[in-house]
Parts: structure tokens; sequence; C-alpha cells
């Protein structure tokens, strides 16, 4: 078995200790009513939107979430939130040295690098970091952290993932040509993730779309071999619509992140198949440290 395969098995446990704590640490998130700006790169930057949507849904006030690469320039927040594995990510730290809120506070595994020593805060979790550079728990161990806090504080999520880790998966990766990760709202950023962790480790062909926006062109790339997943419940007549170019629509019912796992355990098979080894992918390394004239362009 894979690292990454061990470390996605450890994920329920893990959400249920983000929970717990969630008392510790709760002074240091941003309160109702504040603005706030949640920001990251690749598996943290949709973790960041997952975990806006969600703040601004539940009516504690306007949450955006940028790439940190992309945070506009004199944009001005109460509060900026990264989150960041390694802390040591270079475009988050350019961040939170610009400026931007009157407080800053970051959600890492290595709470001694370079980011932390940017942030106003630091919310450590140590005992979410991985060997594999394939982020998959400490991933979702802070977002549950945030969604938690965001009063979606339910036992849900990591009972339905236990399920999603002991049952067959809903298709067999081996024979899907291209997979389309579908959304709504905080689910928008599990879709991603979702394709990101299949192009990573499989080099999959994955696309991902807010669920309505899939008929106003990516509809066109599906029919049969490929795959439809949706993160919560997939509208009646676009499944309809799925099913009829010939593709399979995957609508799990449990809940979404506990989905997002299963998506991880279908992108570890693949690589295994394809004779890839999914912790270590291609071209990629656990964190993107810049220097030199790659700094300039920030």
């Amino acid at each position: 078995m894979s690292t990454t395969a061990d470390e996605i098995a450890t994920q329920p446990e893990l959400w249920r200790r983000a929970r717990r704590l969630l008392p510790e640490v709760a002074d240091l998130l941003p309160a109702p009513g504040q603005d706030v700006c949640i920001v990251g790169c690749g598996t943290s930057l949709y973790m960041a939107q997952a975990a806006a949507s969600l703040r601004e849904s539940a009516g504690h006030g306007r949450t955006d979430a940028f790439a940190a690469s992309e945070m506009p320039h004199g944009r001005r927040y109460d509060v900026i939130v990264a989150i960041s594995r390694s802390g040591t990510t270079s475009e988050v730290a350019n961040v939170l040295s610009r400026g931007h809120a009157a407080r800053s506070v970051l959600i890492t595994a290595v709470p001694d690098g370079p980011v932390a020593a940017a942030a106003d805060g630091v919310i450590a979790l140590p005992f979410a970091d991985e060997r594999s550079v394939v982020q998959t728990r400490f991933a979702t161990t802070a977002l549950t952290l945030l969604r938690a806090h965001a009063g979606d504080d339910d036992e849900r999520a990591a009972t339905d993932a236990e399920q999603g880790l002991n049952t067959r998966l809903p298709v067999d990766p081996t024979a899907v040509s291209q997979w389309t990760f579908l959304g709504r709202g905080w689910t928008v950023g599990l879709a991603h993730e979702a394709g990101l962790k299949l192009r990573e480790a499989a080099q999959a062909w994955t696309e991902a779309y807010p669920a309505l926006e899939y008929r106003h062109g990516p509809i066109s790339v599906s029919g049969p071999g490929s795959v439809v997943w949706s993160f919560g419940p997939l509208d009646a007549a676009l499944a309809r619509e799925v099913h009829a170019v010939g593709a399979t629509v995957v609508d799990l019912p449990l809940d979404p992140l506990a989905s997002l796992v299963v998506a991880q355990r279908v992108a570890v098979e693949l690589a295994e198949a394809r004779g890839l080894n999914p912790d270590t992918p291609r071209n990629l390394t656990r964190s993107v440290v810049l220097s030199g004239d790659a700094l300039t362009v920030l």
C-alpha cells in the first residue's frame, strides 16, 4: 500500500481531532461580521474556496478566496486566513507580508517556517502532516476545522468517510477515459480538488465545474467512457442529460467531504494500475519555493 493510501485512511479520526481542537484556537479565527479573505495555492486554494463559501453562506460576513498569487493589490480585509501545509509556500508568505489585513492567521502543519514568520497567528496541525507529495489529509483536516468554525460541526462527515474507506469504488477507474467533477456552493472547491488529485497522482484527464455550468459547454466532452461525479445531490434533470449522452453518473449518498475521500482512493488505484507512484507525481515537490526572478512577479 502506498503512503498516500495510508494517509487517506487516517482522515476520519483526524477530522474528529480537528473539531476537538476548535475551542482552543477559535479566538485566532475570524469573528462573525468581519471581512475575511482565505488564500492558498493548489490544494490549499481549493480548501480556501470551500471554506469561504461555507463561512459566507452561514451569514458570518463577506469571505473571499484567492490563489495567493492572484490577491488583488490594494484589497483590504479585517482578517486574512492562509492555508499552507508546508509553511514554506512563497506566494502565501508574500501575501501575508503585504499588509492586506489588520490581522493574519496561518493554518499549517509546520509552524516554524517562513509563512508562519509572516503571520500574526498560527494554528498548527502537525498531526495531519504528510509524507506524500500529494495532499490529502492535511487539506481536509484544515477544511474540517474551518467548517466547524462556520457552524457545521457535524459527526456525519467522519462517519461517512469511514464508510467511504470500506466500500467498493463506484466505478472501475481503469475503464474511464475522462472525469468531470461537479459541485454547488462550498463543494465546487471539492470538485476542483478531486480533479487535481486524479491529475497529480494518475495523470488522468479531469475537469471540474460548478454543476449548473456543466451544460454551458463542458457536457460536450462527456460520453461513453466518461464519468460525471457530483459532490452533493445532482439535479435530476442534469443527471438525465448526463445519462443521455452515455456518461456514467457518480452521486454518492455521503457527506461531500467523504465523497472526496472516495475520489482520493480512485486516484491512488488508477495511479497504481498505470504503474505510477501516487506518492511522488512527476514534476511535483512537496512545496513551491520561489527565488530570484520568479519572485519578481508576485
